[in-house]
């Protein structure tokens, strides 16, 4: 058995106390956060992009969204212009 110490402990223990989370399920919703806050910009705008293309949206309603979903990331992405959104999905 590892005596080594996962980073967020803590958290882990905090989320198993408060939800009927059991310890292995609350590492897993940690590592699934982690992971979806760890996506660069061009990740997430490429993934979003596709989510919202597969649901009927049209460039012109997906770009300005985007634009204003990236301000509200719990890490701060840079300010992208419509252009610059667009050159990531299209090149």
């Amino acid at each position: 058995m590892s005596t080594a110490r996962h980073p967020y402990e803590d958290l882990i223990a905090h989320l198993t106390e408060t939800s009927p989370l059991s310890p292995g399920e609350a590492a897993r919703v940690v590592a699934d956060v982690l992971s979806y806050f760890s996506e660069s910009v061009e990740e997430y705008v490429r993934r979003r992009h596709g989510e919202l293309k597969s649901r009927g949206h049209t460039n012109d309603e997906i770009f300005p969204r985007i634009a204003r979903d990236l301000r509200g990331r719990r890490v701060a992405a840079p300010e992208l212009s419509l252009r610059q959104l667009r050159r990531i999905i299209y090149g």
